[in-house]
């Protein structure tokens, strides 16, 4: 009885953090709404367009991963069995490959993702350009979908990004720092102690 009342109390305290951390998304939706808005003569997403769900890691926070999962339950049959095949599969293909392992996300069905409202904050802050820092030195990351004629291509000339043409377009910059679930966590949700987002994973590894 004693194990069934501890076994309680977690299930209870986790399902408050995903509460938590959904009442936080509404912050951080609202800060990437306003960077896609600084940008917006250079985004070109649009209804259907999949390319940023089809080569990449997707890496995924602990809390991300829960969360993502927790709506798991609210697809269709079809659409659960669809998404444990194509991860058996991947992590098959993963098995017998070296270095790093780019694919497909698993959660992308017909060039729609079924998760999209429980995505992770690498996908939603995907398509934008900002300053990362790589060795020391401050270089800017392009979206990958900018090589297929498509967000940022606009300011890429011979392989080489020009901010000359960000600011012709009336944008000062890419976005002035990194994008990644750290920066979130330090700054966006600065103080919001009680979300814990824990160890971050290549998407598939939380299915291994």
């Amino acid at each position: 009885m004693k194990t069934n009342h501890v076994e309680e109390n977690q299930q209870k305290l986790h399902s408050s953090m995903l509460k938590l951390y959904e009442k936080y998304l509404e912050v951080i939706d609202k800060y990437i709404e306003t960077c896609f808005e600084t940008q917006k003569p250079f985004i070109h997403c649009g209804a259907g367009c999949c390319n940023c769900c089809e080569t990449g890691e997707y890496p995924f926070s602990r809390l991300e991963m829960e969360y993502l999962m927790s709506g798991f339950p609210d697809l269709t049959f079809e659409e659960q069995q669809t998404i444990k095949t194509n991860i058996k599969i991947l992590l098959a293909e993963k098995g017998q490959s070296t270095g790093r392992f780019l694919h497909k996300c698993p959660f992308l069905l017909n060039c729609r993702c079924v998760m999209y409202k429980r995505r992770g904050i690498t996908c939603r802050v995907y398509g934008l350009a900002s300053f990362e820092t790589v060795k020391g030195k401050q270089v800017i990351k392009l979206p990958e979908c900018s090589k297929y004629g498509l967000n940022y291509s606009e300011v890429v000339e011979n392989g080489t990004v020009s901010l000359e043409k960000f600011q012709s377009c009336g944008v000062e910059a890419p976005i002035r720092h990194s994008l990644s679930l750290n920066y979130f966590e330090r700054e966006i949700l600065r103080g919001v102690t009680e979300l814990e987002f824990g160890e971050i994973r290549p998407l598939l590894e939380w299915f291994r």
